[in-house]
């Protein structure tokens, strides 16, 4: 078991009970709860059924934490309503690119697994394949933005910084976290930039 998933679960447990956190987008959706954990069989029968390998930091927190809930924006979702996905073809140089749904055994294209609830359009994937592999990424489906690849290194360091943050009461809007202080100013919030790493 990775080291790291102790200290996960203590931060997550103490979340609720800070008065000075950040408020998560979402989190009346998942209240900071999970769901049970996930068994190494049912991971493997997934990752079977749809012919990729999960990578192992999220592996770990499926069957050592929990198979769905509390995670950024409206939660981490049950593995069964996980789907493949591929970046969509370049159009212009610059502009955004979204994600659609990969055809089975389609391993020529990078392959990104959507896990975590965004609403509407957006989504919230992890790379199963390619240079990417492991790390976190946020986008359009419809590519009205991004996609945005998070400088943590795997899914752990990811789920860990949402949770420093929060616990800190930072903004950071990559996460949707807002601090106390532009919770009390509201109007402050529309002026801050999406500059912050997810």
């Amino acid at each position: 078991m990775d080291p790291r998933i102790p200290l996960l679960r203590r931060k997550l447990a103490a979340i609720p009970f800070q008065p000075r956190r950040s408020h998560s987008f979402g989190e009346e959706q998942h209240e900071f709860r999970l769901g049970p954990k996930l068994s190494e069989a049912r991971v493997a029968a997934f990752e079977a059924e749809h012919a990729i390998a999960l990578p192992d930091a999220h592996r770990q927190f499926l069957t050592h934490i929990g198979g769905s809930g509390a995670a950024p924006f409206y939660g981490l979702m049950p593995l069964e309503r996980c789907s493949p996905l591929v970046m969509n073809p370049h159009q212009e140089p610059g502009t955004p690119r979204g994600f659609g749904g990969a055809e089975p055994g389609a391993h020529e294209s990078d392959l990104f697994l959507h896990i975590i609830e965004m609403g509407c359009t957006d989504v919230c994937v992890i790379a199963v394949t390619g240079p990417l592999t492991g790390r976190v990424l946020i986008g359009n489906s419809d590519g009205y933005w991004g996609p945005h690849v998070s400088s943590a290194t795997d899914f752990l360091d990811w789920y860990e910084r949402w949770l420093n943050h929060m616990s800190a009461g930072r903004d950071n809007r990559a996460l949707e976290l807002t601090s106390p202080r532009l919770r009390a100013q509201p109007d402050r919030h529309r002026m801050a930039r999406r500059s912050d790493s997810p």
